[in-house]
């Protein structure tokens, strides 16, 4: 792997602790505490978290495969052949993560201008906070209607 590709999660890192003023974990720590507080702290903070798992994953599949390919005669046996496979997955997983990272850090990236943001920011700010139905048990009358054993009609 190319030190551009090992780097992506720490460049990222450093453009989330310059936009938000704090280091990673202190705004991990603050989402926590008030995960309502700023949406975009809280989808960044997911998202990142998601990102460090897959390069974590990535790191294991190559691993994984460069053991592999070590004991390997010439041919590629399929075994190792779906370890090179897993590498690509995890790849394409960490890649996917950080395009999201960067999209969220983004305030000019697609969707987030023009008429179908501000109808979605419409939506959020209408957003309810209880339940759209009532939850609670409907009034019964005061005085039910006798029905069952014992009961003369």
């Amino acid at each position: 792997m190319s030190d551009d590709a090992e780097d992506v999660v720490g460049v990222l890192t450093e453009q989330i602790e310059q936009r938000f003023g704090m280091s990673i974990g202190e705004l991990k720590t603050a989402v926590a505490a008030a995960p309502d507080a700023n949406r975009q702290a809280t989808d960044v903070v997911r998202w990142h978290g998601l990102l460090t798992e897959s390069q974590t994953a990535l790191e294991r599949a190559e691993d994984d495969l460069l053991r592999a390919l070590e004991t390997q005669p010439s041919e590629v046996d399929d075994p190792t052949m779906d370890l090179a496979h897993r590498v690509n997955a995890a790849v394409t997983a960490r890649d996917g993560r950080a395009m999201v990272v960067r999209w969220l850090l983004d305030p000019d990236a697609p969707g987030k201008r023009g008429p179908d943001a501000d109808r979605l920011a419409r939506l959020d700010r209408g957003r309810r906070q209880g339940p759209a139905v009532p939850t609670s048990a409907p009034a019964r009358p005061a005085t039910a209607p006798a029905t069952g054993r014992g009961v003369l009609r």
